[in-house]
């Protein structure tokens, strides 16, 4: 499912942000666009996110063309192995959108109002000026949402 927010102010789009990926650093100078220190803390964050719910966390940065819902659905799907228990945060700077696609498992425990107000806080830091925090917030708050999965909770004996 997809959930897409379009923000009404946004001042942290410049025109080298639209092309950026966090996870693949090309030649044209997208690796430059976050300091290390920043990509450290996103890694960490979805390192964490991963690791607490049992979900995979991805994250995309750059333009989602004309089609942001169909773009971010493709990129989930591409997203690497059990796309059913994968999240994606696509964040589209200049295009001022936000979309969280998650698989048929995530689904089931990140409904579509747990991911809205996530969307929400994340456009509220980015309007701010603060496009980490908000991504690495709205990570938080969609782990927080999903919770252990029932394979890693320990029953009380």
């Amino acid at each position: 499912m997809t959930r897409a927010l379009e923000a009404e102010s946004h001042d942290t789009a410049t025109a080298q942000t639209a092309p950026a990926r966090t996870d693949e650093a090309t030649d044209d100078g997208a690796d430059q666009l976050f300091s290390y220190q920043e990509l450290g803390r996103l890694d960490e964050a979805l390192t964490m996110s991963s690791r607490e719910t049992g979900l995979r966390f991805t994250l995309y940065i750059g333009d989602l063309g004309r089609q942001t819902r169909v773009t971010a659905e493709d990129l989930h799907a591409r997203s690497g192995q059990n796309p059913t228990d994968a999240v994606l945060i696509a964040v589209s700077p200049g295009q001022r959108v936000v979309e969280v696609v998650t698989g048929a498992g995530a689904g089931r425990r990140l409904p579509d109002r747990a991911c809205a107000l996530a969307v929400l806080s994340m456009t509220g830091s980015f309007a701010a000026g603060d496009l980490i925090g908000g991504i690495i917030n709205g990570l938080r708050q969609l782990s927080d949402q999903a919770g252990h999965p029932s394979a890693l909770r320990h029953p009380h004996h």
